[in-house]
């Protein structure tokens, strides 16, 4: 059975995509721990970070030092962090999370739901420093 991000690579889930290539999607997280915060999930359906190649992983970490450089200018934030955890779903993926405090890195400042409006402003902010 697909992972819940395969179905939103797919188009089968809505997701708000900010980056897209032959390895690799970003997309905002829908429990954003603060403004911006992305998720970069490898198209390929891996569960643990580990067993993916390190080609791959190599690439993940490039569009994540991307993201994060596009955060930084989009939302001129202290750091940006990172966090792979991969117990809330079984696709690896890389939190990208522009950061203010240590305490901005903690899940549970999660929120529950995000408005939609402003999830699409913050990749609006994001794809155009992409493109900048």
């Amino acid at each position: 059975m697909a992972t819940i991000f395969t179905r939103i690579i797919d188009g089968e889930i809505p997701g708000t995509f900010v980056h897209r290539d032959d390895l690799c999607v970003v997309f905002m997280s829908i429990n954003p721990l603060a403004r911006g915060h992305a998720l970069v999930v490898p198209i390929e359906e891996i569960d643990h970070w580990i067993d993916a190649s390190p080609e791959l992983n190599a690439h993940l970490f490039a569009v994540a030092r991307r993201i994060g450089r596009a955060q930084e200018a989009a939302f001129h934030c202290d750091r940006v962090g990172l966090i792979i955890a991969g117990y809330e779903v079984p696709h690896a993926h890389i939190h990208v999370i522009p950061t203010n405090s240590m305490s901005e890195l903690s899940f549970a400042n999660a929120a529950a739901s995000v408005d939609r409006d402003d999830m699409e402003a913050a990749a609006t902010a994001i794809r155009a420093a992409l493109a900048g």
